[in-house]
């Protein structure tokens, strides 16, 4: 497969992109600051730009089959602003499949239905500025035609693999409250041979 892979210098993407490279899959990423990453691989292309310009995205999308986005939310509108770019340029290319990472904040609450856990009780975080961020991502994608998966992991570490974790389609496996860097990565390279999660987002925990 042909992947274009934004925040491929982040946690996650990081790992993606060598999960990816491992199985001779052929990656794009586009990047601010391309002097951030040495990798030497014929199937690697770096572009460097902006996933908030408009050009930069159209650009670095031609060709690809798919669309993997591990971008993080920095305090700004930096990921509900570059996910607009992504879906308008998929839909010119003609690109179906994209795969995200979120947050758990953005899945279902189990303790108050209705309601993001981010918004309910089972969030111990004070401020919400990220989830809402998450969110507005989550209702473009869904908004759009695409075949969109959201992983949604809850805390983030940095630990090794542990190889085995559940999901859940809109909700956070009970009792969940970490994951590592490197599963969640696995999990969401493990979405490109899968369409089970299409159109959800999935909580991933230990």
């Amino acid at each position: 497969m042909k992947i274009l892979v934004l925040g491929a210098t982040g946690r996650v993407g990081s790992h993606f992109v060598a999960s990816a490279l491992r199985s001779n899959h052929h990656v794009t990423a586009l990047l601010r600051s391309p002097e951030k990453v040495h990798i030497s691989d014929d199937h690697f292309v770096l572009l460097q730009g902006n996933a908030l310009a408009k050009a930069d995205i159209h650009h670095a999308i031609q060709g690809a089959d798919l669309v993997v986005s591990a971008l993080g939310t920095d305090g700004t509108t930096t990921l509900s602003q570059s996910t607009r770019l992504i879906v308008e340029a998929m839909a010119q290319e003609h690109i179906r499949r994209i795969i995200t990472v979120g947050t758990a904040g953005i899945l279902e609450s189990r303790t108050n239905p209705g309601l993001f856990r981010f918004q309910s009780s089972e969030s111990k975080r004070k401020s919400t500025r990220a989830a809402e961020e998450h969110l507005e991502m989550y209702n473009i994608l869904k908004a759009s035609e695409l075949e969109w998966t959201i992983v949604c992991p809850t805390y983030l570490f940095d630990g090794e693999s542990l190889g085995k974790y559940r999901v859940e389609r809109d909700y956070l496996p009970v009792g969940g409250t970490s994951i590592s860097v490197i599963d969640t990565a696995e999990f969401a390279y493990q979405q490109l041979m899968s369409d089970e999660y299409v159109q959800s987002r999935v909580g991933i925990a230990y």
